[in-house]
């Protein structure tokens, strides 16, 4: 690498940090050399490390207020570099935690002796058992996960990566299916027995502080593994969707739940060599990094699942992507959250286009750090529900690809209205379903046979509208099998003003806010769609024109 390169990095030293950048680590570069290039401690301005074993460097640069957007642009121009990048911050969200206890003592419903199992609703709704709630659930909307049980409960030879904040592999619940990693388990203490480059990674690595103790300090990875595998029948706190799995703990995450690009990256890394066979990933952000789509594309190459949390901030991910969940890369799975109710949870984020399936995620009980048990709300507890599931698959059936195994996911997941204009699959995880391959009928209209009607007064609003406003349209098509919106522009305060879409009996099937023109709803079965808009007490915008209706 040559000096013009440093040189690029130096020149903007005191401009301040531009505004448009996802959150990162202030001053901090991802950069990936061309061809052989090689970077040269003396070429640089600041500190350099390199990310593992791969052709990609940290850079530190020594002016912390350095205008990092202009940097990059200098940088991606010059011939000896394939991409410079910040070096994003990704984060566990904000899970919703309902103090545990109290709550009531659901008990183990015979199928194990672990006392709690009737406390996990994502397992087995009754209608009656969500942790910490007085809502009614609607009985069998979960993972239908205890009759897939007769066929398989998982194998130790299935290894799960959680890239979290680590794992409590002391927890009672969790111990017996930690990955044990023999050669540093029955090695020197501080001596890289196995050679792989870390000292003491027995049960896994914590690359938030660089050394072989994965312990999960925040409690969120532990969180995650227990709902993967807490082991059944030890009479003992809760279970796993998988009675017998590896756990292989990677803590990127630090104890206070955000980590970098990085770091995230020796994680993955770290899993593709440690011969995974699924990653669970229950993090994210809005920095979309080409380094941590490659080592995902290369977790892809070596056969590997990578599951992902959609987010919790309750938008949509077609427009406002979630990474990684939002890379196109053919094994990654985004999950969104789904209630007892059977309704995508509020904080859920989804895209049609965009969130494969909806599992799980809210009000769910699981080992938590220090020994100790918790209910906690977030599309990162959706994801461990998916990441299970697929174990036990690949226990039963054995190795798969990762583009088929989620074809099978979605084509085997239990459709529901709640989720078809909100995920790919359009329904919900169905873990029987998908070790038996069973595919469930989807009803749904002809793409081809969509006819187009003219209202003759237009439903809109105001322009701008007003605050409180409540409007209402029903919109009929005698013997019509399905009706659809076509919205013209709209423009509404994200999530707080809205479009609600409803059939005749008023269950709602969309939610339309943000902004766009030309937008094409889901659809109502049968001969009548209702139409309400909403505003609330705060910002008004210029509001909605609806000209046109579809329907067959």
């Amino acid at each position: 690498m040559n000096f013009r390169v440093i040189a690029a990095i130096s020149a903007f030293a005191c401009a301040p940090v531009m505004a448009e950048l996802a959150p990162h680590v202030p001053g901090e570069l991802i950069i990936k050399l061309r061809g052989k290039g090689i970077l040269r401690k003396k070429d640089l301005v600041g500190q350099y490390e390199k990310i593992g074993q791969s052709d990609l460097y940290k850079v530190t640069l020594r002016n912390q207020k350095s205008n990092l957007s202009q940097v990059i642009k200098e940088l991606n121009q010059n011939d000896d570099v394939e991409y410079a990048e910040p070096n994003y911050i990704y984060t566990i969200g904000k899970p919703h935690i309902s103090l545990y206890p109290p709550h009531k003592d659901y008990g183990s419903n015979g199928v194990t002796n672990d006392p709690q199992l009737g406390a996990l609703w994502g397992l087995n709704n009754t209608g009656a058992n969500e942790p910490g709630s007085s809502s009614r659930g609607v009985a069998g909307a979960d993972a239908e996960v205890f009759p897939a049980w007769n066929l398989t409960r998982g194998s130790r030879q299935i290894k799960i990566a959680v890239i979290d904040t680590g794992i409590d592999y002391r927890h009672e619940d969790l111990r017996d299916n930690m990955w044990v990693n023999t050669a540093e388990a029955n090695g020197r203490p501080g001596v890289d027995d196995d050679q792989n480059g870390y000292v003491d990674d027995i049960h896994g690595y914590d690359f938030a502080n660089n050394d072989g103790d994965p312990m999960d300090g925040n409690g969120h990875g532990t969180h995650c593994a227990g709902t993967i595998g807490a082991v059944h029948d030890n009479g003992l706190g809760v279970a796993g969707v998988m009675a017998d799995v590896s756990l292989v703990g990677l803590k990127f995450l630090s104890d206070q739940g955000s980590g970098s690009t990085d770091n995230a990256i020796k994680a993955i890394d770290y899993a593709i060599k440690a011969g995974v066979d699924i990653m669970s990933n229950s993090w994210g952000g809005g920095g979309a990094s080409q380094a941590l789509k490659e080592v995902i594309e290369k977790a892809n190459r070596a056969g590997i699942i990578f599951t992902a949390a959609a987010g919790n901030s309750g938008s949509d991910n077609d427009s406002r992507p979630q990474y990684p969940a939002n890379y196109d890369v053919e094994n990654v799975i985004s999950v969104a959250a789904h209630t007892a109710q059977n309704r995508l949870a509020s904080f859920s984020c989804y895209g049609r286009n965009t969130v494969h399936v909806a599992a799980p995620g809210h009000n769910i009980l699981s080992s938590y750090k220090n020994g100790q048990y918790e209910v906690l709300s977030g599309t990162s507890m959706a994801t461990p529900h998916v990441s299970g599931a697929l174990g036990l698959l690949l226990s039963y059936e054995g190795a798969m690809s990762p583009a088929q195994v989620r074809e099978r996911l979605m084509a085997t997941s239990e459709p529901a209205k709640a989720y078809r204009s909100r995920t790919l699959a359009g329904g919900r995880l169905s873990t029987i379903n998908l070790l038996n391959d069973e595919r469930p009928v989807r009803k749904e209209p002809n793409p081809n046979a969509w006819q187009t009607m003219r209202l003759q007064e237009p439903f809109e609003s105001d322009h701008p509208y007003d605050v409180n406003v409540v409007a209402n349209r029903t919109f009929q098509v005698p013997n019509a099998k399905y009706i659809r919106l076509v919205v013209k522009r709209f423009e509404f305060e994200e999530r707080y003003d809205y479009l609600l879409i409803a059939d005749s009996n008023g269950e709602e099937v969309e939610r339309i806010s943000l902004s766009g023109s030309d937008y094409v709803s889901d659809y109502v079965e049968g001969d009548t769609m209702k139409v309400t808009f909403r505003s609330d007490r705060s910002i008004t915008k210029w509001g909605f024109l609806i000209e046109e209706i579809q329907y067959q």
